[in-house]
């Protein structure tokens, strides 16, 4: 028996993730206690993707309520599975750059906190698995605002011939600058990774992802910018723009391209990688032009208002560069854009959020 376990298996990337290793034959034990719905009220919940798991992996799927910040427990859980863990993939996380604002404390515990429990429990009981991290581009808070960018009719671009205008490297520093509260959780989750890897030997890679998306996720108005631009254009829910006039850019990656990425690096890992990931150049939009393709697929003209002040720490444009992980692994690309997500999403979620 080969495992694979899953924290956050209840939301986007952990369920994506959980279907696609039992495609591969994985038994999956997923950890989630739906904490999204503590952040976000009842639309956060993620416990229909729970039941959804449930019932399309059947006896493949073992779920665990457990809360990553509780040592004791994850530490008996890797205790009890031992070396027949093959994969950790740690997505549990609280996402959200105005709600861990406001808790600073529970932010940084599930982030920083719950991460370094996972790294922990699995140096001590299954040192050999890969773990694969999702961390974030607001490891970088706002440095990206100080580049040189060009205000376009629907979008800001970056200079064109800079040397970040294939998208911005893993060479960017991390340091002296804004990061919200989040990002700051979040950077400390992701260097303690890279230490497991480079101090104890440990397979470990970060993925800096941009905008992480798909039909599964539990999108609300904090968190989850695609879906819930979507869900606002199905149901006629107003939707709200935060600065930049609306043409801040934001890279998004289908959920099946990151975990296709997860795959090629449990195959081939490495020890405390770091890799940006996300869509790129190939799949990309601003605030203004995901409401223009809202409109379109779902026929429905939609009301959004503007508000001058911009989220604190939000990038004004974000396009990332997947060319290291592309020069170790050669054989992955990325297949879905931003008009296939969003038809995606709509066609997905089209009873449980059409007007």
């Amino acid at each position: 028996m080969s495992v694979a376990v899953i924290t956050g298996s209840g939301g986007l990337v952990g369920s994506e993730a959980a279907v696609y290793f039992a495609g591969l034959g994985l038994d999956i034990v997923g950890v989630d206690n739906n904490m999204r719905e503590v952040f976000f009220g009842p639309e956060g919940s993620t416990s229909w993707n729970v039941a959804r798991l449930q019932r399309t992996l059947g006896r493949a799927y073992r779920h665990h309520d457990l809360d990553v910040r509780d040592t004791a427990a994850i530490d008996d859980l890797l205790a009890e599975l031992g070396t027949v863990v093959e994969l950790v993939i740690h997505t549990a996380a609280q996402p959200s750059h105005d709600w861990a604002a406001r808790e600073p404390l529970t932010d940084f515990g599930i982030n920083a906190a719950g991460t370094l429990n996972m790294l922990e429990a699995t140096r001590r009981h299954c040192p050999d698995a890969v773990f694969i991290f999702t961390s974030t581009n607001k490891v970088y808070g706002d440095a990206p605002n100080a580049l040189p960018f060009v205000e376009l009719g629907r979008r800001w671009e970056i200079e064109r011939g800079h040397t970040y205008s294939s998208g911005i490297r893993e060479d960017m520093s991390i340091d002296s600058c804004l990061h919200s509260v989040f990002g700051a959780s979040k950077v400390a989750a992701d260097v303690m990774v890279q230490e497991y890897g480079r101090y104890f030997g440990m397979r470990t890679a970060c993925f800096r992802g941009g905008t992480l998306t798909g039909p599964n996720h539990s999108a609300s108005e904090l968190h989850g910018f695609l879906g819930y631009v979507m869900r606002c254009a199905m149901t006629g829910r107003p939707y709200r723009v935060f600065g930049y006039q609306g043409k801040q850019v934001r890279d998004a990656i289908h959920s099946h391209d990151l975990v296709r990425a997860f795959e090629c690096f449990f195959r081939e890992p490495g020890c405390g990688e770091v890799y940006n990931i996300g869509g790129g150049r190939t799949s990309n939009c601003s605030v203004i032009e995901a409401i223009d393709l809202c409109e379109e697929i779902s026929g429905e003209p939609m009301t959004w208002s503007y508000e001058e002040t911009n989220r604190v720490g939000d990038h004004v444009w974000w396009i990332g560069d997947n060319g290291k992980f592309i020069a170790q692994h050669p054989e992955w690309a990325i297949e879905y854009d931003v008009p296939r997500i969003l038809k995606e999403i709509y066609i997905q979620n089209e009873e449980r959020w059409h007007r």
